[in-house]
């Protein structure tokens, strides 16, 4: 293993050919990224000069945009498609906007725990103060979804040289954090198990819209591309397509028109698996 990395090197075309149930060649997920954001406090920002200003407005307002307005239309478009989501949900959410919470319990959403806020990082916490903080997410999400999460997704995918063997003791089977492969690997922990699932930094709307200035057409183009890609390369053994969505990004009324027609893209192949992140670990867990 490499110093540092809690994985070990392993080329793809030397593994063993990885199954999806019932013969899918691909499984595809989607991470609906539903986050709170503490007022006052820096964070992602469409017009970064203004970040440090007490009350910021603009940004602010930019991120609120997301769970007010967003979050709604791409439910209506999830639910038209009928897919399967994977919801990183901050558990602040759980209070702060309940609606969603409710909304995404009444739809059977899989939880992937995303921290207590999208403010607060685990970069630099102690080993005991970062366990208990865990906990707390994990209990706060479980009881306002009636599920534990098994798995996590790290605000900023932040973590300090303690976070996995955390979640191994705390009986967490997966993180999204590892964005290093297009299959699900196993992390090295001192005890339990703990898998790495592919979350594309690439194929995610922050990066996207964000850093690459795309419209929405041109990030549809990119979900189509991607997408194709990963199911052509799936022949010879199983992958995973994997889409990151944050509401207050793509569900702008400029780029959520143009987020349907991938996803249509993707449903029309029968032998494709429209599936959730944990699903996709406990096939990967079964294999192992």
């Amino acid at each position: 293993m490499a110093t540092g990395r809690p994985y070990r090197y392993s080329p793809l075309p030397a593994r063993p050919r990885l199954e999806w149930p019932n013969g899918a060649r691909l499984a595809a997920y989607v991470t609906v990224n539903v986050e709170y954001y503490e007022s006052g406090k820096p964070a992602l920002s469409l017009i970064p000069p203004t970040s440090s200003f007490v009350p910021d407005p603009l940004n602010e307002g930019w991120r609120d945009y997301g769970p007010r307005v967003g979050i709604w239309r791409l439910i209506d478009v999830l639910d038209r498609l009928e897919l399967p989501v994977t919801a990183a949900v901050n558990s602040d959410v759980c209070s702060e906007y309940p609606e969603i919470v409710e909304a995404g319990v009444q739809r059977g959403w899989a939880w992937v725990a995303h921290g207590k806020n999208n403010s607060t990082l685990q970069t630099g916490m102690d080993e005991d103060a970062e366990r208990a903080y865990v906990v707390d997410v994990l209990d706060t999400l479980e009881a306002a979804t009636g599920a534990r999460p098994r798995g996590w997704l790290g605000p900023v995918l932040t973590e300090t040289p303690a976070t996995l063997r955390i979640f191994a003791d705390l009986g967490l089977d997966y993180v999204l954090d590892w964005a290093h492969d297009d299959q699900p690997a196993p992390l090295d922990v001192p005890s339990g198990r703990l898998a790495t699932l592919p979350y594309s930094s690439e194929l995610n709307d922050i990066p996207a819209f964000v850093l690459h200035g795309m419209t929405g057409a041109e990030f549809s183009g990119e979900i189509v591309s991607a997408f194709d890609f990963h199911y052509a390369a799936s022949e010879t053994t199983g992958l995973v397509f994997s889409l990151g969505l944050h509401p207050f990004l793509v569900g702008q009324p400029q780029r959520i028109g143009h987020l349907q027609r991938p996803l249509e893209h993707i449903c029309a192949r029968d032998d494709v698996w429209l599936t959730t992140a944990a699903s996709i670990a406990s096939a990967f867990w079964t294999q192992i």
